[in-house]
């Protein structure tokens, strides 16, 4: 798991979401790492991923390091987008990789951006239904479950909890918070809203929490 540096978006627009995946797939030739899963949210990125030639930290590190170069050049910014190391767990048996699997797949659902797993873009679970999928090992997934029961799975109401960040608090999901924001203060994305001036970057959180109460 890596997540945006202070819980920042890091993807703004459609562009930013296929850039990630095309550099999954570059660095996939590169590394030679095995994918059997994936989602990107707006300020966060799971993956279930098998390293293979290369260690996964070199892996994260290729992936990570090629994205924020290119972002930090569109968005005019500079230094760290992605918070400390990223997170990680070893999955072990065939039983925890499909809940992982599927945890990861609904993840949209419970930011409630979604009502079903098949409705997000930018997850692996519609990759399951190409012909061939170029990023998404789906054959290894299809030699441990059918089609029809990995449909019946991933669309059921479960309390899975896994790798993850602690949240404490009762937040806005992404979307509900980028349109507040960019109505209070005209920022189009989160590079412009930390260009604000103190002042104002604080006067715009007060209305904002007001606006929430």
């Amino acid at each position: 798991m890596l997540r945006g540096i202070n819980q920042q978006i890091i993807f703004e627009d459609d562009e930013d979401y296929e850039r990630f995946i095309g550099t999954l797939e570059i660095y996939q030739a590169i590394s030679g790492y095995r994918l059997f899963a994936y989602c990107l949210m707006s300020n966060h990125i799971h993956l279930l991923i098998k390293e293979e030639q290369e260690d996964i930290g070199l892996v994260i590190k290729r992936i990570a390091g090629s994205y924020v170069y290119w972002y930090n050049l569109k968005y005019r910014r500079k230094g760290h987008l992605f918070q400390e190391r990223f997170k990680s767990e070893v999955v072990e048996d065939e039983k925890y990789i499909l809940t992982v699997l599927r945890y990861i797949h609904q993840n949209p659902i419970k930011a409630r951006l979604c009502e079903k797993v098949d409705e997000y873009m930018y997850s692996s679970y519609n990759d399951f239904f190409k012909e061939q999928s170029v990023l998404v090992d789906t054959d290894f997934i299809f030699s441990i479950i059918n089609k029809d029961s990995f449909i019946s799975f991933n669309n059921e109401v479960n309390d899975d909890t896994c790798l993850d960040y602690n949240e404490n608090n009762v937040r806005l999901n992404d979307f509900d918070a980028k349109v507040i924001i960019k109505e209070i203060t005209n920022c189009q994305n989160a590079t412009e809203f930390q260009a604000l001036e103190n002042i104002q970057r604080d006067k715009s959180r007060r209305q904002r929490d007001t606006t929430l109460i």
